[in-house]
């Protein structure tokens, strides 16, 4: 069973693994307040088969929602139940968020509730490094003290995700809680022994041979490489920008280009603040991970999201197989821009089905071959990993 499912990164994996179930599933769909819903369980159900309940997890008791899931004949106590709260409270993105304990974060304690009332044998929590290292880490420390006091052991860590194949510098917090009589089993576990091909990190291996598409554009065969419009002066801009990583910063190498900053760019040139916002506008570079892939990623001015060669944004396809999601998985339940924030918003798929073996290593004893835990459709090959005593061969 997953809470806060939004568009099923985390239910994906468990989705994909063939000795686990997907029961249910909720999701409230909230976006930002002037936005209305997010219709993520549109995007969730095309691809995972289960419907979400539409549930709002901050006002629903967990007795309440045990009931409910009980009555409908789902399951009766999940084996895994998953978790993802609300991260934007927590992210150290938003200078707010180092003073000010926004009512979000208070529900990843209350998956310790839910837990009491539905009694998994395994929980994950999924959510960003500061749960763990920010000014408000007090809320994971209460969830793991809850469920420790319900007999669970508990396990948290932060990871950079690249470690265990995303061609991506993503960093993020898991929590493991296994009930008693289970030993805890992390990413480290799944990995140890194992090395992993550099060149499956690259944004060249993701997205290379994907076709060429305009900026506003979809391409035909995949109504999901499409990308955003821009107005004539973000496209001089970006085709300003140097292919292959260049930033906004390249803009002032010449007055023609420079004529093309914004006047934010200009200030911050001007004052030689030039690491300030340096992603904004900024390439992808072939032959690195990609930058970390963010909910507001549907525009070239939130990040360095635009297409290393191609004057245009990123696609959501690009972006969603970048993040680790399967490249056939479907986001045309949405909007174009919902469709980018369900991306950036996802637990990567190809990481929550690594977690998914983890879970089934944790309930049946068996550690699972490296070539088990590959999700396929996506960037990482079982030639990608090997034994720590073998070398690849470098083409």
């Amino acid at each position: 069973m997953d809470l806060f499912s939004g568009a099923g990164g985390m239910s994906y994996g468990f989705h994909a693994h063939q000795d686990f179930r997907l029961a249910a599933a909720v999701d409230a769909q909230k976006s930002k307040p002037s936005r209305g819903s997010l219709c993520c369980n549109g995007t969730y159900a095309a691809n995972i088969g289960v419907a979400p309940m539409d549930i709002d997890l901050q006002e629903a008791s967990s007795i309440s929602l045990a009931k409910r899931v009980r009555a409908s004949g789902s399951l009766r106590n999940p084996t895994v139940l998953t978790a993802c709260p609300p991260c934007t409270g927590f992210s150290r993105t938003l200078p707010r968020n180092h003073r000010e304990d926004d009512p979000r974060n208070s529900l990843v304690s209350r998956v310790s509730d839910f837990a009491a009332a539905l009694k998994p044998k395994i929980v994950i929590v999924e959510n960003a490094r500061e749960l763990l290292h920010g000014n408000f880490k007090l809320h994971s420390e209460n969830l793991r003290s809850r469920l420790t006091d319900l007999g669970y052991n508990v396990h948290a860590k932060t990871y950079r995700f690249d470690r265990f194949g995303l061609p991506q510098r993503r960093e993020r917090t898991i929590i493991i809680a296994a009930s008693e009589g289970l030993h805890v089993r992390t990413l480290d576990d799944l990995w140890d022994g194992l090395r992993l091909n550099p060149k499956a990190l690259t944004v060249r291996r993701a997205i290379w041979d994907l076709p060429e598409v305009e900026a506003g554009a979809a391409h035909p065969d995949d109504l999901d490489h499409r990308s955003s419009k821009v107005t004539q002066p973000v496209l001089d801009r970006i085709r300003a920008i140097p292919h292959d990583g260049g930033s906004w910063i390249n803009l002032f190498e010449s007055p023609e280009t420079a004529d093309l900053a914004t006047p934010a760019m200009k200030k911050f040139f001007e004052e030689g603040l030039t690491n300030h916002f340096s992603d904004v506008y900024g390439r992808m570079a072939w032959d690195q991970p990609a930058p970390v892939i963010k909910r507001e990623c549907s525009h070239v001015g939130n990040g360095r999201y635009s297409h290393p060669e191609q004057d245009r944004l990123c696609t959501v396809r690009e972006l969603a197989i970048l993040q680790g999601f399967p490249s056939d998985y479907k986001f045309g339940a949405s909007g174009r821009q919902d469709a980018y924030r369900h991306v950036g918003d996802a637990v990567p798929p190809l990481i929550s089905y690594q977690l998914a073996w983890l879970c089934h290593w944790m309930l049946t004893g068996n550690r699972p071959a490296s070539s088990s835990f590959i999700l396929p459709k996506t960037t990482l090959r079982s030639d990608d990993v090997a034994e720590e005593a073998q070398h690849f061969l470098i083409a």
